[in-house]
């Protein structure tokens, strides 16, 4: 394993449409292995194929409580979304600031696992709005295009200590 440069805003290749995988090879078995070390290394919460320069789809999540599985999503498809939640959005491809945006707050995606088996996973919450933002990834798009208002510094974002 290895840990991967992230592609930050403005890098052509976050702007450009992922292919499907149509198989699993050794290759993106190593790729899905970096993602994970590259996500977990940034402390995020996602991380999509494109941020690292490869144009699969292909996505990671752990944003689930300590001891559960985290998520390899391959060729993944939004079902159905509902509900509504506004609220701070980050990226690891534009680090350091973060912006308002709406997103479902249930979502329910059709994917594929590394055997290339596929299966439903269903998210509210965080999770709803992790796989939201990742998918848009695949597709070119970037969470400021979304963003309501302006994006602030993350520093600003955090409350003092009393």
């Amino acid at each position: 394993m290895a840990l991967r440069e992230i592609r930050e805003y403005g890098d052509d290749v976050l702007a450009r449409p992922c292919k499907e995988v149509k198989e699993v090879t050794p290759r993106i078995r190593e790729l899905i292995e970096d993602m994970f070390e590259t996500m977990y290394d940034a402390n995020g919460v996602g991380l999509a194929a494109p941020q690292v320069g490869i144009l699969k789809r292909i996505v990671v999540i752990d944003c689930s409580p300590e001891g559960e599985e985290p998520h390899l999503l391959i060729n993944p498809v939004i079902l159905e979304t509902s509900g509504e939640q506004t609220g701070y959005e980050g990226c690891l491809s534009l680090p350091g600031k973060s912006g308002v945006v709406t997103r479902p707050n249930y979502v329910k995606v059709k994917a594929f696992d590394i055997d290339m088996k596929p299966f439903e996973l269903e998210g509210t919450e965080l999770l709803a709005r992790a796989i939201c933002h990742e998918l848009d990834h695949l597709d070119g798009h970037m969470y400021v295009e979304k963003v309501e208002g302006e994006l602030v510094n993350n520093e600003d974002l955090q409350q003092p200590e009393e």
